[in-house]
């Protein structure tokens, strides 16, 4: 299983991007998908994560991180395993490298996993930079 993150780069406070995660192959039936983040000096943090049963977003298992709520969305498109982050409103405190994790479900709980350590694949990052 191979995890490619897209759509990282330069873009000034308050403009907006879309990151694309590529999941080569989702052996499993339920997978958590999640996008983390980690700054310079920082730890790396989760920033989103949703729950895909079957190829399908499970309802109410999606999480977003505080400062993520009401400006990022994470979504999967339905026919592929690719998983976005769209990120709206971006400020200079969101600049960091953010990977894409993947975890393989053997019992699904009611949201998705928020801790890295949970994590079995991981992408190799793409950075987002926001200017102020």
């Amino acid at each position: 299983l191979q995890v490619v993150e897209s759509g990282g780069g330069l873009v000034q406070s308050g403009g907006s991007l879309r990151l694309a995660c590529t999941v080569s192959e989702l052996t499993f039936h339920v997978n958590d998908i999640a996008w983390f983040r980690q700054a310079a000096g920082k730890e790396r943090e989760v920033v989103s994560c949703l729950t895909v049963g079957d190829g399908t977003t499970i309802d109410g298992s999606t999480h977003y991180a505080d400062s993520a709520k009401g400006r990022f969305a994470i979504s999967k498109d339905g026919n592929k395993n690719v998983v976005y982050l769209q990120m709206n409103g971006l400020e200079p405190e969101d600049t960091a490298v953010y990977y894409c994790a993947v975890r393989e479900i053997v019992v699904t709980q009611p949201k998705c996993s928020t801790g890295e350590i949970w994590y079995d694949y991981w992408g190799q990052g793409t950075q987002v930079t926001v200017s102020s």
